[in-house]
């Protein structure tokens, strides 16, 4: 007999038939599961396509871009969400089908003169083989043309799965607007690291100096009453001594609240907010930096705004990292967010109940099915989030601004 749960006027009663019911369910539901995993023990193609159709739809597959061509994207509009891989695919694939005509026109007109050639007299059965042929090989041709069209549209999907980003795909408005941070790096890196006015930050801008390879972290106040030095005051003693890059480290409530980035000697300027601060003593199983050169990751930067925000991080690296160090930092963009990490690695043996290293395709990659990679975080671990990229160095009041956040009106669309 069925009850109705809510119509039960005993307080203890109603109670008691709820737990009833859910363990029911719950018993129900794991009957349905053990069910399914004896069916998909005997055929495994069942749990492939399940698997295959519970994909959840995450946001950052429901990612929209803007709709734009070649030509536009290759201007230095820093607002426009487009896709720089999926645009050289594009390119390239308009490329191909402008030079295939072309190459139909020179055989048609060299099958031409080749005829004129001939003998005017000749058998009509020659001439009827002879198209024939040439129907062969337009066939032949199409069928040809046909297996590069499937070879290239298979690529895309396999590319797309890659997070590596690809630092030639800038375009040329961006490196006719910020020519200094596109240029190749011929000397190394110095950065200028100090805090806002009477900062209080002082440990964690001394964590940032073992950060950033050959930094130097300058307090900006000696007292109350000293000097009160402006941005760009900094920025001219920074030029001056062959600085590369200023740092500034914002605070709230004595906690890191931003960074400020600068690219000497003219800018531009980044802002970011900081979340989510970690330093790596309060790391589990944390480890301890050692002076080498890291190597730097960049993955997912994919807009002309996250090339340009991934090589303004590019120029704070030395260009030759030292691998006995056996160290990378990692800045991963995901949703807008940069994830930075630090971390060491080591090579091992893979052991005997560890899984195998997995390509994109989900299959394992060849030559290194007995290998394993161990990582050790060192810190420190911090979330960045750009907030406005000014033209030039920061003024007083009156600032010109080449990006900002805050327009976004939709939520699966991203600016990096």
């Amino acid at each position: 007999m069925v009850y109705n749960t809510n119509k039960i006027q005993n307080k203890v009663k109603r109670g008691e038939q709820h737990l009833k019911e859910k363990k029911a369910k719950e018993s129900q539901k794991r009957d349905e599961r053990l069910r399914r995993r004896r069916q998909e023990d005997k055929n495994p193609h069942l749990r492939e396509e399940r698997r295959t159709r519970n994909v959840p739809q995450t946001i950052d597959k429901k990612r929209t871009w803007d709709v734009a061509e070649v030509d536009a994207a290759e201007g230095d509009n820093l607002g426009l969400s487009v896709d720089l891989n999926s645009l050289k695919r594009r390119k390239v694939d308009d490329d191909d089908e402008a030079a295939e005509p072309e190459e139909k026109d020179e055989d048609a007109s060299e099958d031409g003169e080749e005829d004129e050639e001939k003998d005017d007299d000749a058998d009509s059965m020659l001439d009827e083989d002879s198209e024939q042929e040439e129907d062969e090989e337009d066939d032949e041709g199409t069928g040809s043309k046909s297996k590069k069209q499937a070879a290239r549209e298979a690529s895309p999907a396999q590319s797309t799965a890659t997070t590596a980003t690809n630092m030639d795909l800038t375009p040329s408005g961006l490196v006719a607007k910020f020519p200094s941070l596109f240029e190749p790096l011929t000397k190394e890196p110095k950065v200028l690291i100090t805090t806002s006015i009477n900062g209080m930050l002082h440990h964690e801008a001394e964590l940032l100096t073992n950060f950033f390879p050959n930094s130097v972290y300058i307090r900006r106040s000696a007292h109350f009453h000293a000097h009160k030095y402006s941005v760009r005051e900094i920025a001219s003693f920074a030029t001056n001594r062959d600085y590369t890059t200023l740092i500034i480290l914002n605070e709230d409530q004595k906690r890191p609240s931003g960074l400020d980035v600068v690219h000497l000697p003219h800018g531009p300027m980044f802002h970011f907010s900081i979340s989510n601060w970690v330093e790596g003593a309060k790391l589990p199983g944390h480890g301890n930096a050692t002076g080498h050169n890291p190597e730097l990751i960049l993955n997912n930067f994919r807009t002309p705004l996250g090339l340009l925000t991934a090589h303004l991080f590019r120029t704070m690296f030395p260009p030759q990292p030292e691998l006995v160090g056996r160290q990378v930092v990692t800045l991963h963009n995901q949703r807008d967010y940069i994830f930075v990490r630090r971390h060491r690695y080591v090579f091992r043996d893979k052991r005997a109940t560890e899984k195998s290293i997995v390509g994109t395709d989900g299959k394992p990659i060849e030559g290194v099915e007995d290998i394993k990679t161990g990582l050790q975080e060192l810190g420190p671990r911090f979330t960045l989030k750009l907030r406005r990229i000014d033209k030039g160095i920061q003024r007083r009041s009156g600032q010109e601004w080449q990006w900002r956040a805050g327009d976004e009106k939709v939520r699966t669309r991203f600016a990096l």
